[in-house]
């Protein structure tokens, strides 16, 4: 008795076992948002961009500092002739001089270089938009080609289960050999498309990796290829507050900056030195001070305030041909993002359901006898087209959705410390 209630142990514990490997989760797949994730670790073009805003941050600094003094030393009346022969009679004056800044050329510098480093931080988030398109896209890319290399194998398992069918009812005398020649010409050609289909998928992952920094850890998330969101209509976006407005206006903001430098720089700088001379002939000592003032006689700074303006009234033009150009593109990329929905839903919906249902029934006819071979390769080309033109919908808005979202990126919110 004992030995039975060891075994029936036995057999319990090696069942809970089995249960608890069986429902042991699987490893979760590798999502867009960690392949973004990674690809912001690695990504030149992001360190490019954050080493563009160390410049910035150092040329603000430059900009507010002032000009150097200089230390100014001169002999005179030596090494001439007469009584100023040798160094008898020399004159020896050192001196320092200090530029003042008039006209606010300082602030004007200060202001220039803080226009620059917001459009600094404007291309960064830039940058970070056009990285995360990319991935979105090279994400998208591979997990079509995983969902048709998986349709391609399982075409290839059919076409093989045909060919095989196909044979026994030609050695069984129920079907002439030019069936069974058929079948096998479908498998070669399923077989092939499974290998092209193989070598696509792996180009896509690898340019995934390549884009991200490292190889893809696991699978894909097929099911968030699936997903089709954004039922119904939505709010139309706008233009203001997205990257490519901010750009047009740093430019502007920049370009008034700029007109303010070159108003400031007509006004002319002021250099004060002081110093002390030195008499060789009576070994007496004296002071010296001194004010320089540049004439404007042949530049008085108003060909450059004229070109700054040029420049201002440029990067306003262009600030309006931008926010046409973005209202415009918008509003094409949320029709298109509309239509590719509705296309998506139709392809995923009823008919591709049907196709499934018909090639289901089509090769259970054909094993059966009740349907011929043309019946079961024309449900299987139906069945074929459908997924590929499924697929291919989910792709087309998926892609069109993330181009919709990078023309509407905002910028993101200024933080200070």
């Amino acid at each position: 008795m004992s030995r039975i209630f060891a075994a029936v142990l036995a057999a319990a514990l090696c069942a809970s076992q089995a249960a608890a490997q069986d429902t042991t989760s699987p490893a979760a797949p590798f999502t867009l948002d960690d392949a973004l994730a990674a690809a912001r670790q690695t990504s030149p073009a992001l360190e490019a961009a954050s080493a563009d805003l160390r410049a910035s941050s150092a040329a603000r600094t430059v900009a507010g500092l002032r000009p150097n003094p200089s230390l100014q030393a001169e002999t005179e009346n030596v090494v001439g002739s007469g009584a100023y022969r040798g160094l008898d009679s020399a004159e020896t004056t050192i001196g320092f001089a200090l530029p003042i800044e008039l006209g606010g050329k300082r602030s004007a510098r200060i202001g220039v270089a803080d226009a620059q480093s917001g459009r600094a931080r404007i291309d960064a988030a830039i940058a970070e938009a056009d990285l995360g398109l990319r991935v979105t896209q090279a994400y998208i890319a591979a997990v079509a080609a995983q969902r048709r290399l998986g349709i391609a194998r399982e075409r290839a398992g059919i076409a093989g289960e045909t060919y095989r069918g196909a044979g026994i009812r030609v050695r069984a005398g129920r079907a002439s050999p030019i069936e069974e020649q058929r079948a096998d010409v479908l498998r070669i050609n399923a077989e092939a498309a499974a290998a092209r289909a193989e070598r696509e998928a792996m180009v896509a992952r690898d340019t995934l990796a390549r884009l991200i920094g490292r190889q893809v850890p696991a699978e894909l998330d097929l099911a968030w290829f699936d997903r089709i969101d954004g039922y119904g209509p939505s709010a139309r976006a706008a233009a203001d507050g997205t990257l490519a407005l901010a750009a047009a206006d740093a430019e502007v903001v920049t370009a008034d900056a700029q007109v303010r430098l070159a108003r400031s720089q007509r006004i002319p700088d002021v250099t004060l030195s002081a110093g002390a001379r030195r008499l060789e002939a009576t070994n007496d000592t004296a002071a010296v001070f001194g004010v320089s003032v540049p004439l404007p006689l042949f530049n008085n700074g108003s060909a450059g305030v004229a070109q700054a303006r040029a420049e201002r009234d440029r990067a306003e033009a262009r600030r309006r041909m931008v926010r046409i150009d973005a209202e415009q593109a918008i509003a094409a990329a949320e029709a298109e993002v509309a239509n590719a929905a509705a296309d998506a839903r139709n392809a995923t919906g009823p008919a591709l359901a049907a196709a499934v249902e018909a090639a289901r029934i089509a090769r259970i006819g054909y094993r059966e006898g009740k349907f011929g071979q043309l019946d079961l390769l024309d449900a299987e080309r139906t069945l074929a087209e459908t997924r590929a033109a499924a697929i291919d919908a989910l792709a087309a808005w998926h892609d069109a959705r993330a181009r919709l979202q990078r023309l509407t990126s905002a910028v993101p919110t200024i933080t200070k410390d």
